[in-house]
């Protein structure tokens, strides 16, 4: 079977000429093909919906008037806002102009925007009306500089101005700039070409990872300036002939009345969206069932997850209908973790309920995915096998092969924008990308065990990854937030024992006293630490009072959150 980068080929020559097609060359090759079904798709709450056809030509109005505004091949283009058709007419509009597209997270606060924006050299600026009523107040000399601030607004749309055609560009062009702070808290901007781009979205879409089709529907509820929902729903449906169907919340109730209402067959989301729906379900089935009705469906989760694995049956509507019908995923066809580690307890009962589900790796600087889950030969504690395309090794392996992941292929950045000191750190002397990541490779499957700059190591010499340790709590009711660190034990000695940091979950402590909370967590600690061998076990816990500050992909960022706790400890 041919891969999906060679099918490509036949368009080779009409649509593109290079080894890789744009972004909008790609855009153009799948309005060709499939110009009346639906593109882009929102619920406010009416439906709103554009075809591929009708989107085309909104872009290249819209490409219109951002060449009249004086952007020209190159100039940066900042886009910021919520999730919606807007936001993706205004991303592919300033690529087809030329320009280099800045997304720009949406939650940012403004003295941050005003001065990473310049710093990148944004021209002109799409916002959400009221981010850009708010600049225009607080940094009207910010403001003042641009070409354009445009509202992203529905007469986006309508534009009455003379649609241009596709500024020709090379695929080794810069197509995007991407601000990453990651967990570190310092932003980077990615320097991204049209090529990093679209070999990834080529390569995710592969007959051997997802078998997508123009009659799916992909759900866009992360933020589309993060890299993980732009390529794997946005892109991956402009390439494909899917429709997007966009969300502006994560609130699991306004999620799952879209995704029936949508027919949502493929559903991208973070470890915290799975863990809530688990949760959720298994909730209503014993308040609904009682603990022995409860028993029963666990039972049958059990058995299901048996049958599909040794006979490829799978009960999953006969047994479990009202269930996932409540979680509105009856029209899904597979559901994709990324962008954080995910408890292997979530992946294993998700595929015993008879859903597809898989887990992806990558990062930003990656454009970003470099491994994924095969639906026909995932392995549920891997985050997937490494794409075709990519060269991947570990670096500096110990005794049990884990060692750092450092990564080559078309999709991998050519470094930093403006920051030659952290773009020559990125890489290794033989070029390879360092993704900072430990892990482990077999048979071509990439196993995590956490980032290096977490790494502790404790008196007798033994590694602990936190985040190993982390994901033993991802399920547990009475907390929010944990993070595992290491802390002096012994300052004489220089030895580490383990300490987790946690905020408690506001629902779970809501009518309960202090005491009971805090009886509660240590109750799971307690619980974890049983299953630990000695060197990796809990020795102190600090509860905090606030939430810990989260990354959009809600990772939290361990650096500032390091600081703040060492500040007011001492």
């Amino acid at each position: 079977m041919k891969h999906r980068w060679e099918v490509l080929e036949e368009f080779k020559g009409r649509f593109y000429t290079q080894a890789w097609p744009t972004i909008p060359q790609m855009l153009h090759i799948t309005v060709s093909q499939y110009p009346d079904r639906p593109f882009l798709k929102a619920y406010r709450p009416d439906e709103v919906s554009f075809t591929f056809q009708e989107t085309w030509g909104a872009i290249r109005r819209l490409a219109g008037y951002i060449a009249g505004m004086g952007i020209h091949k190159g100039d940066k283009v900042a886009v910021n806002g919520k999730n919606s058709p807007e936001w993706a007419l205004a991303y592919f509009a300033v690529l087809f102009a030329g320009a280099i597209v800045v997304p720009v997270d949406n939650q940012m606060d403004d003295d941050k925007m005003a001065a990473l924006l310049p710093f990148a050299d944004c021209k002109a600026c799409f916002f959400d009306p009221d981010v850009a009523s708010r600049l225009k107040e607080s940094h009207p000399q910010f403001i003042s500089s641009l070409s354009f601030c445009r509202d992203l607004a529905e007469d986006l749309w309508r534009l009455d101005t003379e649609p241009i055609d596709m500024v020709e560009c090379s695929c080794d062009d810069v197509a995007a700039l991407l601000f990453t702070s990651g967990t570190t808290g310092n932003e980077k901007a990615v320097i991204l070409t049209h090529a990093n781009i679209t070999s990834d979205v080529y390569q995710a879409c592969d007959y051997q990872f997802l078998d997508l089709s123009s009659n799916d529907v992909m759900f866009a509820i992360l933020p589309l300036h993060h890299s993980y929902c732009c390529t794997s729903v946005l892109l991956e449906c402009a390439a494909n002939g899917c429709c997007c169907l966009m969300s502006s919340s994560i609130a699991p109730t306004k999620m799952i009345k879209d995704m029936k209402r949508g027919h949502v067959t493929f559903l991208n989301a973070i470890p915290i969206v799975y863990n809530k729906f688990l949760e959720g379900a298994m909730k209503t089935v014993r308040e609904k069932k009682g603990a022995f009705g409860y028993w029963v469906v666990r039972l049958l989760m059990f058995i299901n997850g048996i049958t599909r694995k040794l006979f490829g049956l799978n009960h999953r509507k006969l047994w479990f209908k009202p269930l996932i019908d409540g979680l509105g995923l009856m029209d899904n066809r597979v559901c994709i973790c990324g962008a954080g580690p995910l408890s292997s307890k979530t992946f294993k009962a998700f595929q015993q309920l008879g859903i597809n589900f898989i887990q992806g790796y990558g990062l930003t600087e990656t454009s970003p995915i470099l491994t994924l889950n095969p639906v026909k030969g995932f392995k549920i504690k891997s985050v997937g096998k490494v794409f075709p395309l990519v060269q991947m090794r570990i670096d500096n392996p110990d005794f049990l092969g884990v060692g750092e992941v450092v990564v080559k292929g078309p999709n991998v950045t050519q470094g930093y924008y403006k920051d030659p000191a952290n773009t020559k750190a990125l890489f290794t002397e033989d070029g390879y990308l360092r993704t900072g990541d430990l892990g482990s490779l077999k048979r071509n499957y990439l196993y995590l065990k956490g980032r290096a700059k977490n790494l502790i190591v404790t008196e007798g010499g033994k590694n602990v990854y936190p985040e190993e340790i982390e994901d033993k709590f991802q399920l547990c009711p009475a907390i929010a937030q944990i993070m595992v660190r290491g802390y002096m034990m012994n300052k004489s000695q220089k030895s580490e024992g383990i300490e987790a940091v946690i905020y408690p979950s506001q629902d779970f402590a809501k009518d309960k006293a202090e005491q009971e909370v805090k009886k509660a967590i240590e109750g799971a600690v307690k619980d974890v630490n049983i299953h630990l061998p000695g060197y990796k076990k809990i020795s102190k816990i600090t509860i905090l009072d606030k939430p810990m500050v989260m990354t959009s992909t809600r990772k939290i960022q361990r650096n500032k959150v390091l600081r703040t706790i060492d500040h007011l400890i001492g």
